[in-house]
């Protein structure tokens, strides 16, 4: 497999791999397996959201608005 980078994207990933003492290609593998991570957590999520649907689990609007301001309290 290719990556295509434009050139602002090649010197970006150059210089960081100069900075941190690495292959630009071990930066790009980090960067994919992290990303993926990220996607897989986010569809078991997804696909958690939906069961709970279906089965009618749902939150009022006012229950997910004071969810919401406990998060953002000191």
């Amino acid at each position: 497999m290719e990556v295509h980078l434009n050139p602002e994207q090649e010197a970006r990933l150059n210089q960081i791999a100069t900075r941190i003492g690495k292959e630009p290609s071990q930066i790009l593998g980090d960067a994919v397996d992290r990303i993926l991570e990220y996607d897989e957590r986010f569809l078991v999520a997804v696909e958690e959201g939906r069961a709970a649907a279906l089965r009618g689990d749902l939150l009022e609007h006012e229950d997910v608005v004071n969810r919401i301001e406990q998060m953002f309290q000191p």
